[in-house]
């Protein structure tokens, strides 16, 4: 190689030459003294024909294991990749995204000292459903698909003038997510941009304020169905657990917030392993493929989703632990035929949902405490606290709702409805029930048998506490509840 193609590529010492005046080699940062050396030994071990082409592939080469690096850092940190950093607009986004220190100085450039992004938590404020109106989209937050702001990803421009367009982006990288995956109906409503890769990371869980929702007139999303199609993702979800401690009111409301998803076509990522999840789904047609990778992660190339280890029908579901935290997808899920169609529901409207209607029951249960005369007697605090700890449970007429001689395990306060209480040997029932009622107690406070049997005479609706939750909090009525006994009257005693 002549010494007129080796002169671009000097040696940082012979370089010093050029360097103007006021700077020394010395005042040249030492790891772009580094870069420079490494540069020089592969030009000189390769040889390369275009000395551009090498020298920007080379940096590019150093630039992505760089980031890779810190990237790979951060998730043994516990941290998220994208939605960790803030985004940020302009030619230094790079430079103030990664970590490292100024090898200028603050007097040796424009450029803002790098460092790391502060992990901060969740304001309640922060916290709304992409499906309500409310929701407010950040600024300067990237558009979807881009992992930075100033840098998109569907256009992956090559920096040596090749330009790949959107479609060839998404039929050549296995990996790529479908971007025209959205609901229908949804044109308008849509998920704005920064709802899943501008969020900040948090440390815990999203915090939401119950007294918020109702100041801002938010009501839970409405998606009409049919009465066939209810009756299917009822059937759907009934089973799983994140819906078994659901009462009516609530399992109603959810229902009605499950946003219809139709997949056209075969072959199309609804999620994908490794990936953040927000969303659960109910499939009501088609069929969808599970894929699980060994790395926990997609991986490029034709098999880079790993193996098929199940497929899911009209009537199954999947994602469910989206609903509970922001998880990373477990596996991977593909539509197996041509037309799908599904139901999802995001996380953030599912705990509002279950939050507003938590609050509202816990209002209404301290309302009904403080007319139960047993109660009475208790202070704010505790009937609070009992309020929090009861279950609503209903009961049709004619059902028994305990029996005699059986272990009893909970405690009951009648809401609405009429019950009696019957004994053997007894003809009739030896006691009636009415709003503001208790029974059950008697079993919880001696460890014996049920006292009675108790029969629904109407429709009931009843809170139910617990044993653990009765001997925990009923401590102050305890005597009160002793002196309860069922008269019975010496008339209608059976013969024996």
């Amino acid at each position: 190689m002549t010494q007129s193609r080796l002169s671009p590529l000097l040696s940082v010492a012979d370089q010093t030459s050029y360097l103007p005046r006021q700077m020394s080699l010395d005042s040249l940062p030492l790891s772009y003294q580094n870069e420079i050396n490494a540069l020089n030994r592969e030009v000189l071990k390769h040889q390369p024909s275009d000395i551009l082409q090498f020298c920007a592939n080379f940096f590019l080469r150093r630039l992505e294991s760089q980031r890779h690096e810190f990237l790979l850092a951060q998730e043994q940190f516990g941290l998220a990749r994208s939605p960790g950093l803030t985004g940020r607009s302009g030619d230094n986004m790079a430079e103030s995204t990664f970590p490292g220190t100024n090898p200028w100085g603050k007097s040796g450039s424009n450029l803002s000292t790098p460092r790391f992004q502060m992990i901060t938590e969740e304001d309640e404020f922060d916290i709304t459903s992409p499906t309500d109106a409310t929701f407010q989209e950040l600024k300067d937050a990237p558009p979807s698909g881009e992992l930075f702001s100033g840098y998109r990803a569907e256009s992956n421009e090559d920096p040596f003038g090749n330009s790949q367009s959107e479609e060839e982006n998404e039929d050549g990288d296995p990996t790529a997510p479908p971007t025209g995956f959205r609901p229908a109906g949804m044109a308008n409503q849509g998920f704005p941009n920064n709802y899943a890769l501008g969020r900040r990371t948090s440390v815990s869980a999203e915090s939401l304020n119950p007294t918020s929702s109702g100041a801002e007139g938010w009501t839970p999303p409405y998606h009409p169905k049919s009465d066939q199609q209810l009756g299917r993702l009822k059937t759907a979800v009934s089973g799983n657990f994140l819906f078994s401690h659901l009462d009516d009111e609530q399992f109603k409301t959810v229902l009605n917030a499950l946003v219809e998803k139709p997949i056209p076509a075969k072959d199309i990522k609804v999620i994908t392993q490794g990936d953040a999840g927000d969303y659960f789904y109910v499939v009501e047609e088609g069929h969808f493929d599970v894929y699980i990778h060994p790395s926990g992660s997609v991986q490029p190339g034709p098999d880079g989703v790993g193996n098929k280890v199940a497929s899911i029908g009209p009537g199954g579901s999947f994602g469910e632990l989206a609903l509970m935290y922001n998880a990373p997808r477990a596996a991977t899920v593909v539509s197996a035929d041509a037309k799908c169609t599904l139901w999802a529901l995001d996380r953030i409207t599912f705990r509002r949902i279950l939050m507003d209607s938590a609050f509202q029951r816990r209002r209404m249960y301290e309302a009904f405490l403080e007319e139960v005369p047993l109660l009475s007697s208790l202070k704010p605090y505790e009937r609070a606290k009992i309020a929090d700890a009861l279950d609503t449970i209903k009961y049709p007429a004619g059902s028994t709702i305990i029996s005699e001689g059986d272990p009893g395990d909970a405690f009951f306060l009648l809401e609405s409805g009429e019950a009696e209480a019957f004994k053997r040997g007894v003809e009739g029932p030896v006691k009636e029930y009415k709003r503001g009622d208790y029974f059950g107690e008697l079993a919880l406070l001696d460890d014996k048998p049920r006292a009675a049997t108790v029969i629904s005479k109407t429709e009931v609706k009843l809170a139910r506490l617990g044993r653990d939750g009765f001997k925990r909090l009923m401590g102050p009525v305890e005597e009160i509840m002793r002196r309860t006994e069922y008269p019975i009257d010496p008339s209608k005693r059976t013969s024996i």
